[in-house]
């Protein structure tokens, strides 16, 4: 049977003809006023050169321009709006809208965001307002963290963080994340696992700038809650593949393994693009008591210079009895992403053991 050759769809059509035809139409269906045309001409003309993002600001100004109401009335007919759209990403342009255009009304604002979170996010939006006036959100964030609702819990944790990926970095809380720490703790040990992975990627956010702050949060929280057992174990993450002593200890992996390498592989020598490389590992504990491991793989791959930049991989978390021997197997397939190319070269293995390069081995990659 031969293969379907037909290329997925770009995220940018989330924003395409037919979805701005559907939102005109909705949008008619609202408000006499609305003008079709208007809002057709300003999304629909040079559409194919906008990126998705371009696309999702295009549809908050068009829809400014062809809904002639005060910013109140507006955010009536777009809460009305909201319920009728059948995409969660294309309803965050209900928030940027917001964010656009409600600064002189912050309480309308705050109230419209906190209204269109549970459709798609208000993340994005909330920041242009934290980068206006820093405290005066995160006060009306403290309270969102208390909400009956788990998306409002989660947009006052998502929407602070100082590292947010697809937005701006809030550069006061990169300098110093205190003022954001009273939400966090209200939500040390939400029972919503969609709020609990935002406050540990809030939390490691924090720990590549102030590694010290994020350990001292986790150190005043009761870690027997078993939610919040797992905040603190996903929030230093990027801690531990750095080896840092004080993570390690506080998941209770700070003391230097005791074990032998008994084997270490990495198969085949050589691979191609698309290809699969096996990793083998046999170590024995030289305890003579249980120990915890955290077991990682580094991967140094090749630049186009000719130098390399490594990457740390979790492999294995396990409690290894005294003189027990465990052995340990991963796959992974060699190909490109957006954010990491292939050169051809050696590329080295490790393996990180609480902490330490204990073991290595490489293979190659052949990208002609």
């Amino acid at each position: 049977m031969p293969h379907d050759t037909t290329p997925a769809p770009s995220l940018k059509d989330w924003f395409n003809e037919a979805r701005y035809r559907s939102l005109a139409g909705q949008f008619g269906g609202l408000h006499p006023r609305f003008d079709r045309k208007r809002f057709l001409k300003l999304t629909l003309d040079g559409l194919a050169e906008r990126s998705l993002m371009q696309r999702l600001r295009r549809t908050s100004e068009a829809t400014r321009e062809a809904l002639p109401l005060g910013y109140g009335e507006s955010l009536e007919v777009l809460r009305r709006l909201a319920p009728q759209i059948d995409h969660g990403f294309v309803t965050l342009f209900l928030p940027d809208f917001v964010s656009l255009y409600g600064h002189d009304d912050f309480d309308a604002s705050m109230e419209a965001l906190r209204f269109f979170t549970p459709f798609g996010s208000s993340e994005f939006a909330i920041r242009e307002f934290l980068k206006r006036d820093l405290d005066r959100t995160l006060r009306v964030m403290e309270s969102w963290s208390l909400d009956d609702n788990d998306h409002v819990r989660r947009l006052a944790s998502e929407g602070c963080r100082p590292r947010l990926p697809w937005s701006f970095h809030l550069a006061e809380l990169i300098t110093d994340p205190s003022p954001a720490l009273p939400i966090l703790e209200n939500l040390k040990a939400d029972p919503s696992l969609y709020v609990r992975k935002s406050v540990a990627n809030h939390l490691n956010d924090i720990a590549k700038d102030h590694p010290d702050k994020t350990l001292s949060v986790l150190h005043s929280w009761d870690r027997d809650h078993p939610h919040t057992a797992w905040i603190a174990k996903r929030a230093l993450r990027t801690l531990i593949k750095e080896g840092h002593a004080g993570a390690l200890t506080l998941l209770g992996a700070g003391e230097a393994a005791e074990v032998r390498i008994d084997s270490f592989v990495v198969s085949p020598s050589h691979v191609r693009l698309g290809e699969t490389v096996n990793l083998s590992l046999g170590l024995t504990s030289t305890s003579r008591k249980s120990q915890r491991l955290l077991v990682d793989y580094v991967v140094h791959y090749v630049k186009q210079s000719g130098g390399s930049s490594q990457k740390v991989f979790k492999w294995k978390e396990l409690e290894l009895g005294p003189s027990e021997t465990v052995s340990l197997e991963k796959r992974q397939t060699i190909r490109d992403f957006t954010t990491r190319k292939h050169y051809p070269g050696q590329h080295r293995v490790e393996v990180q053991v609480n902490g330490a390069r204990l073991a290595e081995g490489a293979f190659g990659v052949m990208t002609a």
